[in-house]
C-alpha cells in the first residue's frame, strides 16, 4: 500500500501535457468550430463544485481549437454517482460531453460492488482536477461540540447527502478510527442544504466538506466566529487552519492498519475537483481536451476570475489524476474489506 508521502511524492510530479503529431490544431479547430461542449455538474446548484464548474465553463471555450460554446447543466444524484454512471455508459463519446464528478464518486466502486457494475472508475478518461487539498469537520457556533475532542465524549449530529458523499462516509470513518460519537442525519441533497440546516438548528455541523468550498461558501463564519472547525483531514496540513490550532486526523488514529486504510480515503482528495469524459472517447478528442484544461486552469482571465469567487485553483493534469485511481484501486484486500466494514453500515436517517 502506499504511504502519505508517497501519495504527495506523486501528485507533486509534474507531466506534461503534450499534443501528438497526428492532431494539428486545424483538424481539432475543424472538429469543434460551430460545435458546443455539454458540461455536466454531479451537483446542485450552488455548491463548491457548481461553481468551480462553472467558473471554468466560462473560460475553457477560448483554448478548445474551433472556439466551441460550453454549456454547463447541472446532473445531481447520489453524489454524483449518477453523473459517472451517465458518463461512462450512456454519454456521446465524441468529446463533446465532459462531467465533473465528485471524488467519492470516483473512490466508493472500490467498495461498493453495486456501483462497480454501473461503472469502473478506473476505465473514465480524466481531463484534469482543478484542486487538491484539505477537508473539514466543523459545527456551527451553538452547538455544545467546540473541539473533535468534544465529539470524541458527546454525542453530535451531523448532516449528510446520500451514500457515496463525502459528508457521509467521513463522518462514519471518524466514528470507526477517532472514537467520535457523530450521529448521522443524511439525505440532504447537498453541502448547501447541509450548511441551511446548521443555520437553523436542524443539525450540529458536518464532515467532510472542502476547505476551498468553505472558503466560496461562508467566508465569513470565521471572520465572525460563527463555526467551530473541529479537525482537518489531509496527506499534509493545511496552513491557515494549522495556524488557527485546528488539528490534523492523524493526532487521532493510532492503529497502523486503520491510518492506512485512511489514507486510502484520503487519497481522493488529491483529485478534488475532477472532470471526466467517456470511455472510448477518441485519443485526439482527450489531447484536446486535456490540453484546454491545463491551458484554462493556468490562464491570468480564470485565476481572476476564481479569486472574485473565492475558489483555489491547483491543478493537476488528466494523466496524474489517471495514475491516482490506478493507485487508489491496487489498493490490498485487507483495506478493501475494512472500508467495506465500515461504509456500507451506515444507518440512514431522513431528515
Amino acid at each position: 500500500m502506499f504511504s502519505r508521502s508517497h501519495l504527495v511524492r506523486g501528485a507533486m510530479f509534474a507531466v506534461p501535457v503534450v499534443l501528438a503529431l497526428g492532431l494539428a490544431p486545424v483538424q481539432a479547430a475543424d472538429y469543434y468550430a460551430g460545435k458546443s461542449i455539454d458540461f455536466l455538474i454531479g451537483g446542485n446548484p450552488g455548491g463548491g463544485y457548481d461553481t468551480y464548474s462553472r467558473t471554468i465553463g466560462r473560460h475553457l471555450g477560448r483554448f478548445v481549437p474551433g472556439k466551441p460554446g460550453v454549456i454547463n447543466k447541472n446532473v445531481p444524484g447520489a453524489g454524483s454517482s449518477k453523473l459517472a454512471a451517465f458518463i461512462y455508459s450512456v454519454a456521446p463519446k465524441n468529446g463533446l460531453v465532459i462531467g465533473a464528478v465528485y471524488p467519492g464518486a470516483i473512490a466508493n466502486p472500490l467498495v461498493d460492488a453495486r456501483m462497480r457494475k454501473r461503472y469502473d472508475p478506473t476505465k473514465l478518461v480524466y481531463l484534469a482536477s482543478a484542486d487538491s487539498g484539505t477537508r473539514l469537520c466543523f459545527t456551527f457556533k451553538n452547538s455544545k461540540t467546540k473541539t473533535f475532542a468534544d465529539a470524541q465524549k458527546m454525542r453530535t449530529v451531523m448532516g449528510a447527502s446520500a451514500s457515496g458523499g463525502s459528508t457521509r462516509d467521513y463522518v462514519l470513518l471518524h466514528n470507526a478510527f477517532s472514537g467520535t460519537k457523530f450521529e448521522l442525519i443524511s439525505g440532504y441533497k447537498g453541502s448547501v442544504d447541509i450548511i441551511l440546516a446548521m443555520e437553523r438548528g436542524e443539525v450540529d455541523g458536518l464532515c467532510g466538506f472542502d476547505w476551498t468550498s468553505f472558503l466560496a461558501q461562508r467566508p465569513q463564519w470565521l471572520e465572525q466566529g460563527l463555526v467551530n472547525p473541529l479537525v482537518q483531514v489531509a496527506l499534509e496540513p493545511e496552513d491557515r487552519l494549522t495556524k488557527m490550532g485546528i488539528p490534523m486526523i492523524w493526532d487521532f488514529i493510532a492503529d497502523p492498519h486503520q491510518k492506512q486504510v485512511m489514507e486510502t480515503v484520503v487519497a481522493q482528495q488529491v483529485f478534488g475537483r475532477p472532470y471526466i469524459a467517456p470511455p472510448g472517447t477518441p485519443a485526439a478528442q482527450i489531447q484536446t481536451l486535456r490540453a484546454a484544461f491545463m491551458a484554462t486552469l493556468a490562464d491570468k482571465q480564470l485565476l481572476a476570475d476564481a479569486k472574485r469567487a473565492r475558489i483555489e485553483i491547483n491543478a493537476s493534469s488528466g494523466l496524474k489524476v489517471q495514475q491516482m485511481v490506478e493507485k487508489m484501486y491496487s489498493a490490498s484486500d485487507s483495506v478493501v474489506e475494512t472500508l467495506k466494514k465500515i461504509l456500507p453500515a451506515a444507518k440512514k436517517k431522513s431528515k
